[in-house]
Order: C-alpha cells, then sequence, then structure tokens
C-alpha cells in the first residue's frame, strides 16, 4: 500500500483499520450491513494499489471514502462529508443535502 501523506505534509503508513473506524463512525446506528463495509473497504484499498503511486495525499482517501459512503447511504455521506470538509455554516449542509437529493432515483408508482 502507499504512504499516506497527511495535510501537515507528514508521512505515515496506511492503515486499514484507522479507514474502517472512519467509515463505521459515520455508518454508526446507520441500517448499513457490515459485508458492505467490508466491500467499500476493499474497494478503497483496490484504488490505493491500483493507482501505482507510492505516496498518496490523505484529502485523496477522504474522496474516495466520500464516494463510498454516498453509494451506501446518504446520511452517513452527510455526516462524513460535514467533518472532512468542515462545514461552516448551514449553507453548506444545505448544498450537501440538495447535491444527494439530486442523485434519488424516481419513485415507480
Amino acid at each position: 500500500m502507499p504512504f499516506v501523506v497527511k495535510k501537515n505534509g507528514s508521512r505515515t503508513e496506511y492503515a486499514a483499520a484507522k479507514l474502517r473506524g472512519s467509515l463505521m463512525l459515520a455508518l454508526r446506528k446507520r441500517p448499513v450491513a457490515a459485508a458492505a463495509v467490508d466491500t467499500a473497504v476493499q474497494s478503497i484499498e483496490e484504488k490505493l494499489l491500483t493507482s501505482g503511486q507510492r505516496e498518496v495525499d490523505s484529502g485523496y482517501i477522504g474522496e474516495l471514502v466520500m464516494q463510498e459512503l454516498k453509494r451506501l447511504d446518504k446520511i452517513a455521506y452527510i455526516r462524513f462529508a460535514s467533518v472532512y470538509k468542515n462545514f461552516e455554516d448551514l449553507a453548506e449542509f444545505q448544498d450537501a443535502i440538495a447535491e444527494v437529493g439530486q442523485e434519488r432515483k424516481p419513485r415507480k408508482g
């Protein structure tokens, strides 16, 4: 796995437990199966491995996490995005919610 370059410029080894912990925190009390979380972790790790890079920015990993959360559970995505993107006002929350709302599939019937 590539090394992770943090925002402050320091480098650290990739930690699968930290990735899983971030996903689980966002998904806390949400109806998402453990197998789906495992699949998300595997998907992120596969993208990191196939990137061919020796180092990746932590921001890149954060974006991959948001992609997976958006697919798994919209509420968890908003939770994670609000911390990750450091929302500072209600308008930023509303924008994120509107973005997720636009992706909803039309209901049949």
